[in-house]
């Protein structure tokens, strides 16, 4: 396939040398002669191992070569990729003037070509916010789509320096944006063609640009979180490198997928507390540990979001499936649905609790302490009937599956709402209109 780069720099050149290795015909596009220049002599204008032999080999089977011609570029080219820089700005926003610049020379040679009834195919590589494809689209390719001229997708990159070709060849994520998230077209499957055996993921625009910038921010918070557990340890002569190493041999918790689920808060006996320990024995002891100082407070904006979302229903009764800070326990310390309730009751709401799990009158200890400062009236809106827990109306908001999904569909009605917390997809088939948190 003839396919056409857009930036030469260290996305574009990769790119250009990895799909010329699978037979492509590249024609890579820049401002920059020396790119050019380096390209045209078969030698790659960036340090990364094994680019350089790409390059050459692509040379020498004339597979590679680079313009600053973008007209020329786009007429002998069936796909673009668009793989120019996103600087930060001054403010340290995104700054997409490169993109649009290419946006508007592609669209702008578009116009002018002769339909040959198979549209042009436009791959954004460059990393770019949420909504930027969809914003560019609206400004450059509207009418080109209307008359089949042009397919856009975004293609999110993940090469790290110096690993770069493997991880062309052999990415550990393969993600790529279609308008609807619907199944790409077999020409642009096959510049995502690699040696893994993770399939590739087809997903909507937004959701595509979304996960780049998800994987970095996971990424800065694993560094950072590792150097402050570092300085605590190194303050306490603890070989910090020998306390990672235990973490990460928890596969189960610790490296899993289990606690990356949007949805409720954290709480319980452990996280809070434990938390709250850490940074005052920081603090005493004169170290900064910015990151871990500012979990609690990040969990109290999130629970804040849930009693805006629950405010805003416009809705007066409310139904509260779960109270205990999760599933199957009884626990009420530190659980976020105690804190919902309280906000409620004190603003006047009519509040039902269904909790098969609690029994106020066999809470002890710290549990019925909870009860006592917090909801001492809990038994008035605690019920144990789930018919009458979920009642004829109202916004359900569902914090726990503490019911079957026949039982559900036999108590909710069109005059409840339902808000879930916890990604219970199963809701959406209720008849109820469905409102997810963080989705």
């Amino acid at each position: 396939m003839k396919i056409s780069v857009f930036g030469l720099g260290y996305v574009g050149v990769v790119t250009a040398g990895c799909l010329s290795d699978k037979g492509h015909e590249i024609i890579g596009v820049d401002v920059q002669s020396s790119k050019i220049e380096s390209l045209n002599q078969g030698q790659s204008p960036i340090v990364e191992p094994e680019l350089d032999l790409l390059i050459q080999k692509a040379h020498q089977h004339a597979l590679l070569s680079a313009t600053d011609d973008s007209e020329k570029a786009i007429l002998n080219s069936d796909l673009s990729l668009i793989c120019v820089g996103t600087p930060s700005n001054d403010a340290g926003g995104l700054d997409l003037r490169y993109v649009r610049e290419v946006s508007s020379q592609i669209a702008e040679v578009l116009a002018q070509k002769s339909s040959t009834g198979v549209p042009h195919y436009l791959v954004y590589r460059s990393t770019m916010l949420p909504g930027s494809t969809q914003a560019l689209v609206d400004e450059y390719f509207h009418e080109l789509q209307e008359r089949n001229s042009i397919e856009v997708f975004f293609l999110p990159e993940f090469l790290r320096e110096s690993t770069a070709v493997a991880d062309f060849k052999n990415p550990s994520l393969s993600v790529i944006g279609s308008r609807d998230g619907l199944p790409i077209p077999d020409a642009v499957s096959r510049i995502i063609e690699s040696d893994s055996t993770t399939p590739s993921r087809v997903v909507n625009w937004n959701t595509a640009e979304m996960i780049k910038y998800a994987c970095n921010a996971f990424h800065a918070t694993k560094v950072t979180f590792a150097n402050e557990m570092g300085r605590l340890g190194k303050h306490f002569k603890i070989d910090s490198r020998a306390v990672m190493d235990l973490l990460c041999q928890d596969d189960r918790l610790n490296l899993s997928p289990y606690y990356l689920r949007p949805g409720n808060p954290f709480g319980g006996s452990c996280l809070p507390k434990d938390l709250r320990a850490l940074i005052d024995s920081s603090r005493r002891h004169g170290l900064s540990l910015p990151m871990s100082e500012n979990l609690l407070i990040s969990n109290q904006v999130h629970l804040d979001d849930l009693i805006r979302r629950i405010e805003r229903s416009g809705e007066k009764e409310i139904i509260l499936l779960g109270l205990s800070f999760k599933n199957n326990t009884d626990d009420l310390r530190e659980s976020s649905m105690v804190e919902v309730a309280q906000f409620l009751l004190g603003r006047g709401y009519t509040l039902r609790i269904y909790d098969p799990h609690l029994n106020v009158a066999r809470l002890v200890g710290s549990n019925k302490r909870v009860l006592e400062s917090k909801m001492p009236h809990l038994a008035a809106v605690l019920i144990e009937d789930p018919r009458k827990a979920i009642g004829e109306r109202g916004l359900i908001v569902a914090a726990q599956k503490n019911l079957s999904m026949g039982e559900l569909k036999d108590m909710v009605t069109e005059k409840h709402r339902i808000l879930d917390v916890n990604g219970w997809d199963e809701l959406k088939d209720l008849s109820a209109t469905y409102e997810g948190f963080c989705w």
